[in-house]
């Protein structure tokens, strides 16, 4: 093994940058796939079928196929189509897949969403009665007791399952490393690895980095746990 490359100051440059990727790209995937989930989730367990149908067949597609897969379907499928490209200069809305970030966050954004509003029906839908009932004694409409009682109570109540799909996300911003022009982790090791020959060494040290992020997220969540669903153990 060599390591002496890693004695350099430009190495690790280049890591620093690949993990301000990645930490963009998770809080990109988080504002836009939690807004998208947050949808999801009131349509799942709205009173209209086809507000149900729409959202179930979104979430049964995005958990059922490879986040891979849903990367490359955007990227080398949707953004290569003749008439999309056609339409780059004319229409905004498409000029926007000329972006491999676009692209790359569209695709993680829709794959966040579609596992967070299964997470948050499945906490709606075990909100306890009487959390409801005394919402709508207070003089609250349907809604109004979403909004304010049942949907906040389901998002804390949702913060362990939440947690492990954050993290499953950060680990999967390494796949942003097969789309070009997208530099993160994994991007950086790759670039080491094709620049140095230096595989195991690369890689190694962008294992380390993931692990270190991992258990700083890994005890953020913890806190926020303990602060928000300590009322649960009682």
């Amino acid at each position: 093994m060599d390591w002496t490359i890693f004695s350099e100051g430009a190495t690790w440059q280049l890591y620093l940058r690949g993990m301000w990727g990645t930490f963009a790209m998770l809080a990109g995937l988080l504002v836009f796939g939690g807004v998208l989930g947050v949808a999801g989730a009131l349509m799942l367990v709205s009173r209209s079928r086809a507000l149900k149908a729409v959202a179930s067949s979104f979430t049964y597609v995005i958990r059922g196929t490879p986040l891979l897969i849903q990367i490359y379907l955007i990227y080398y499928g949707i953004a290569q189509l003749a008439w999309v490209q056609a339409l780059w200069d004319d229409w905004w809305i498409f000029g926007l897949f000329k972006s491999s970030v676009f692209c790359a966050m569209l695709a993680f954004s829709l794959n966040h969403g579609g596992y967070l509003a299964e997470i948050l029906a499945g906490a709606i839908r075990d909100t306890r009665r009487g959390e409801v009932e005394a919402a709508y004694a207070m003089g609250m409409g349907r809604w109004q007791a979403m909004r304010r009682i049942i949907l906040p109570s389901a998002m804390r109540r949702a913060l362990p399952p939440y947690s492990n799909e954050v993290m499953q996300m950060m680990h999967g911003t390494s796949l942003a490393s097969t789309v070009p022009a997208l530099l993160e982790i994994t991007a950086a090791a790759k670039t080491i690895n094709s620049d140095y020959y230096l595989t195991f060494e690369a890689f190694l040290v962008a294992a380390g980095l993931y692990l270190v992020i991992t258990f700083a997220m890994m005890a953020l969540f913890r806190l926020a746990e303990k602060r928000y669903t300590s009322y649960l153990e009682h």
